[in-house]
């Protein structure tokens, strides 16, 4: 028996939208993957103009934090940051090496602080001694650099009296002998006359003295220093550290 004129019509009209449909299907997958890159696209294409060219994500100020004896404004000075450039591209390297060329300043660290600030962390120099040159009271750290001035000697540090042949090798050997000296014992170190690198020699606040050669072997030459610091004497020679020897009478000069 033949299917009736209507029910092939309905047949067909059911397979054709089928049809329709699975072709809508495979279009909108189609432009789906089209929309989805589109849109990267555009979240990329405004993440680059936000980070690079808008005035949201730009320089607007600078934070300094680490100072003691520095200003911050002296900081801000010496780095020069680009103030209205994008953050993102500051050279942090170059700010450094200007905030670092101060000479109070060991180290400086720089970052960014997004949105809009550049952060700068210093470290400065802390002075272990003084040294008197052409009039002038400089306070040195443990690697010999001068880097801040005095009115007057303080008497929380040693004075460092170089001789006419000193140079600033000399000066870093005396800053690595101070430095290896414990808290107490550099408390009692009055001046230390330093005539080459071989020829240091500590003064103490009771007159005492101590022959200390160069800056070899310094660590160990304090920690004899110390224990032998207990007899009574005028000079204690620790130049070579295995084999101390003290004295009733100073050091010729």
């Amino acid at each position: 028996m033949a299917e009736p004129a209507d029910d092939r019509d309905d047949t067909a009209e059911r397979t054709r939208r089928r049809f329709v449909r699975r072709q809508w299907r495979r279009r909108w997958l189609a432009w789906r993957y089209v929309a989805a890159i589109v849109l990267l696209l555009g979240l990329v294409g405004g993440t680059v103009y936000a980070v690079y060219f808008s005035a949201w994500l730009s320089v607007q100020g600078v934070e300094v934090s680490g100072t003691r004896t520095v200003s911050a404004g002296v900081v801000r000075d010496a780095a020069r940051v680009p103030e209205g450039d994008p953050l993102a591209t500051v050279d942090l390297n170059a700010i450094r090496a200007r905030v670092e060329a101060l000479a109070p300043i060991r180290s400086a660290d720089v970052t960014r602080q997004w949105p809009d600030q550049v952060r700068v962390e210093v470290v400065e120099r802390v002075p272990v001694a003084v040294v008197e040159l052409g009039g002038q009271v400089r306070g040195m750290d443990e690697d010999g650099v001068l880097f801040r001035r005095y009115r007057s000697v303080p008497d929380s540090l040693p004075l460092v009296k170089a001789g006419s042949g000193a140079d600033s090798e000399t000066l870093r050997e005396a800053a690595t002998v101070v430095g290896s000296l414990p808290a107490g014992l550099a408390a009692d170190v009055l001046r230390l006359d330093v005539d080459s690198v071989d020829g240091i020699r500590l003064v103490l606040r009771d007159d005492r003295q101590v022959v200390w050669g160069s800056a070899d072997e310094s660590d160990l030459k304090a920690e004899v220093l110390a224990k032998l610091l207990a007899q009574d004497a005028a000079t204690y020679d620790v130049s070579v550290p295995s084999r101390p020897t003290t004295s009733e009478k100073p050091p010729a000069s």
